[in-house]
């Protein structure tokens, strides 16, 4: 029982010890991801040792091909990988050093003189074939005469350079951080095994101990790795094309073709048994081939297996699930990321569920009625204590005071009563009642003095209580927005991908009858107005195809508008394009301000935004701060800043003013007002609100007819609480929206009838460009005070118009029932 402790202790520690050293491996990964990748050692290591790599004893594609690709990908880095590669072949030989310096100088030579000219991934193998047979010609030529075994040789170094371009282009970009697709086609992962083997072909010649061979050290560690990533298929192919190039380079190591591609068979097979299976996988390869050779050559080959084995163990998980990511075939690491995103989806949903009823619970406590009201009985009860109050400073010290109170009760209680509704009115007693009451009391004119001390009190405390019910009813509409926005957020979340089979059909029929056949096609949402479609192709040349062909074809098969949302265009020839397709708004809105400072000086009390608010929603707003210059500014961009960040969480506008209002008014106790003009367009049918705080009034423009559009209320920033007015207009294509600040409404003092000035000025106007009418509105208010700026002025203007597409849609079949 004693030894027991110790042994718990030490499995803890244990655990613990293992989480470290995850912990460890994972952030060595992460730096030396960082070290090779974005500092771009990696490049310059590849090129190292692809500037040694030489095959069939006299033959050396790869250098040249490399800097090629490196030119034509990422033309930046090219100099640093020539000087690598030039130190990687003069560390095999002088001789083979020249050759790879002559080949790189007779690349640039002509990549330089055609940089302009079209199809450069045509001319670049080319250029490959070219500077590698000319160099070799060269070479050759010193010597002696060419031999037909040397013009053979040069014609095979040539078109392997030409191919291993192409094969390069496939897998270098591969090494970059950045991808344009989430999985890899298998051709890629030839390419990619076909990239390594030729860098482990510069590592020919190197041992360690015993006769022992990176080469064929690192060459098995791939192979485990992707045994262990893809299964015993791709296992298999890496040993191949990787033991097949090694024997090109070294005759002696053709048999190891066969150890190869046979041990990542049998570590693919062994895969679910971990690392361990996929090792011992390697083992038995290892053994059953060296059946065959001599002991001499058995114990190098397992001392390779061996370090291979060690540092495929020591390698971090890291590293394969970033490599799994991209091997077709993985489904359950694909599963599992689903499973794992499935829950945290659920998860997040239902906490912002949980908060959205927090919220809503709040909402409620604090709900109240619009404005104070109080019954018959509340009011007898508030008049009895006004009463009390006064009684008490004059009626309990009077010798009639059980007369009046006792004898004739109704008589005292009435009369008191009349007198103070009048005087809570604001008025004077009623003459009539007066003399009764003078009659009836004997300190009349002492009572109806403390009556008025007293009403003064009345009417705070009710005001108070009216404050305190409309700070409530504001705090109540904010947490109810809050709640709304977050249980419309957690439904997003929730929303399950739904099938569109049908849909799913038709687009890719369409697609393939105009030549582009489809990667993927992801459909998330159809609904009219929101409609999500996710989309990878492959071109040749692309020549804006999403928006031109298939953006249409979508339009005529949903029967709405559909447009390009995103694009990644692959720059590569055939590469993967991604698209993202959405619903196009029925009407898009274009704008123009212009504004000027008052003196003509530089800082400006308004300010303006225009915000693509979520929904299909677009807002235009003014503010004016009150006066002018620095401070002013500051007030009217303050209140353009909390706009735009509370109107972008979804909050309705009449709650998200009266937010600002509160926030504005509540933080500091220095005089800081402004006024907002606010209009929101909704793009989906054209109708716009108006919400108006102090400020001047608009005008919209249909043709020549110009109507004017206005509502009253208080700046903001006055008062704590306040009514917001709110003016809704149905707006057609072609309407004109003219907003403008006070300084352009009120600016021409000479004219007696501002409205019909303005509604003059802008049917006159013949442009119906909004930054034409913005800058000549703004002109002609500052000509009608002869060059003076009194005031701060702004103009914006909007013009709504139907959305036409570039593209008309595209009718590709007429059969809609596949």
């Amino acid at each position: 029982m004693m030894s027991s402790v110790p042994k718990m202790e030490t499995k803890g520690f244990g655990v613990q010890k293992n989480k470290q050293v995850e912990k460890i491996r994972n952030r060595f990964s992460i730096k030396m991801s960082s070290i090779l990748l974005e500092k771009g050692w990696l490049f310059f290591i590849v090129g190292f040792l692809l500037g040694r790599a030489v095959i069939l004893s006299n033959v050396s594609p790869f250098a040249v091909a490399f800097i090629a690709t490196i030119w034509f990908v990422d033309r930046k880095k090219t100099f640093h990988t020539m000087i690598a590669v030039l130190i990687g072949a003069l560390s095999f030989s002088v001789i083979h050093s020249v050759f790879i310096a002559l080949s790189m100088i007779v690349f640039i030579f002509l990549a330089a003189l055609f940089k302009n000219r079209k199809s450069q991934q045509i001319l670049v193998p080319l250029f490959v074939f070219l500077s590698t047979a000319l160099s070799r010609i060269f070479l050759y030529s010193i010597n002696s005469q060419l031999t037909s075994y040397e013009w053979m040789l040069l014609a095979v170094e040539g078109v392997l350079g030409t191919v291993l371009v192409l094969i390069f282009m496939q897998s270098i970009p591969l090494l970059s951080p950045k991808r344009y697709k989430p999985t890899l086609k298998n051709e890629e992962i030839v390419c990619m095994i076909i990239l390594i083997a030729s860098i482990l072909t510069g590592m020919i010649g190197w041992e360690i101990y015993y006769g022992a061979s990176l080469e064929q050290i690192f060459s098995r560690y791939f192979v485990l790795i992707f045994a262990f990533v893809g299964g015993a298929a791709i296992g298999s192919t890496v040993g191949v094309v990787a033991g097949l190039i090694l024997s090109l380079a070294n005759v002696a190591n053709l048999y190891q073709m066969s150890l190869l591609a046979f041990s990542g068979l049998l570590g693919g097979l062994l895969k679910e048994g971990r690392k361990i299976g996929v090792g011992i996988g390697l083992l038995v390869g290892t053994f059953l081939i060296g059946i065959y050779g001599n002991t001499v050559d058995l114990i190098p080959s397992v001392i390779e297996s061996g370090i291979a084995i060690v540092l495929f163990l020591i390698t971090p998980a890291s590293w394969f699930n970033k490599i799994a990511r991209y091997i077709p075939g993985t489904e359950e690491y694909t599963n599992e990321q689903e499973r794992y995103l499935q829950k945290v989806r659920n998860v997040t949903a239902k906490r912002v569920e949980q908060f959205s009823g927090v919220f809503d619970a709040l909402a409620k406590s604090f709900e109240t009625t619009d404005v104070y009201t109080i019954d018959d009985d509340e009011k007898k009860k508030e008049t009895d204590y006004f009463l009390s109050q006064v009684t008490e400073r004059t009626c309990q010290t009077c010798f009639m005071k059980d007369r009046c109170w006792q004898k004739e009760f109704d008589t005292t209680y009435t009369l008191m009563e009349d007198i103070k509704e009048d005087i809570a009115d604001g008025l004077s007693p009623n003459h009539k009642v007066m003399r009764e009451f003078e009659n009836h009391c004997v300190k009349s004119k002492k009572v109806i003095g403390i009556m008025k001390e007293e009403i003064t009190f009345f009417e705070a405390n009710r005001k108070l209580k009216q404050q305190v019910l409309e700070s409530k009813r504001l705090v109540a509409d904010q947490l109810q927005g809050v709640s709304e926005v977050m249980g419309d957020f957690a439904k997003e979340i929730l929303k399950e991908r739904q099938n569109h089979e049908i849909q799913e059909r038709q687009i890719i029929h369409g697609l393939e009858h105009i030549g582009i056949e489809p990667e993927k096609l992801d459909i998330f949402s159809l609904e009219k107005g929101s409609v999500d479609i996710e989309l990878t192709a492959s071109f040749y040349n692309y020549h804006g195809e999403g928006a031109k062909l298939i953006a249409p074809i979508l339009s005529d098969i949903l029967d709405e508008m559909i447009v390009v949302k995103q694009e990644e265009i692959s720059p590569f020839p055939n590469g993967t394009s991604y698209f993202a397709f959405g619903s196009a708004r029925e009407f898009v809105v274009s704008t123009g301000a212009a504004n000027a400072a008052k003196g003509g000086g530089v800082v400006s009390g308004d300010s303006f935004t225009t915000i693509e608010l979520g929904a299909g929603k677009y807002a235009m707003a003014i503010s004016d701060g009150m006066g002018n210059g620095k401070r002013a500014r500051e007030e009217s961009v303050e209140t353009l800043r909390l706009l735009q960040q509370i109107l972008q969480t979804g909050i309705p506008e009449k709650v998200a003013i009266k937010s600002i209002n509160s926030i504005l008014s509540l933080r500091t106790t220095d005089e800081m007002f402004a006024t907002l003009d606010l209009a929101v367009i909704d793009l989906h049918d054209a109708f716009v609100q108006f919400l108006k705080i102090g400020s001047t009034p608009s005008f919209i423009k249909r043709g020549d007819n110009v109507i004017k559009i206005e509502a009253s209320n208080l700046p903001i920033g006055i008062i704590q609480e306040f009514d917001v007015d709110i003016v809704s207009e149905q707006l057609l294509s072609e309407d004109l929206l003219i907003m403008m600040s006070d300084g352009i409404f009120d600016g021409p003092t000479h004219v007696e009838n501002t409205d019909l000035w303005m509604k003059r000025k802008l049917r006159e106007m013949a442009t119906d460009d909004p930054q034409e009418i913005a800058d000549l509105l703004l002109e002609e208010v500052i000509r009608s005070k002869s060059g003076e700026i009194d005031d701060d002025m702004t103009v914006l203007v909007a013009k709504i118009q139907k959305n036409q597409p570039k593209w008309a849609a595209v009718p590709v079949y007429s059969d809609r029932a596949l």
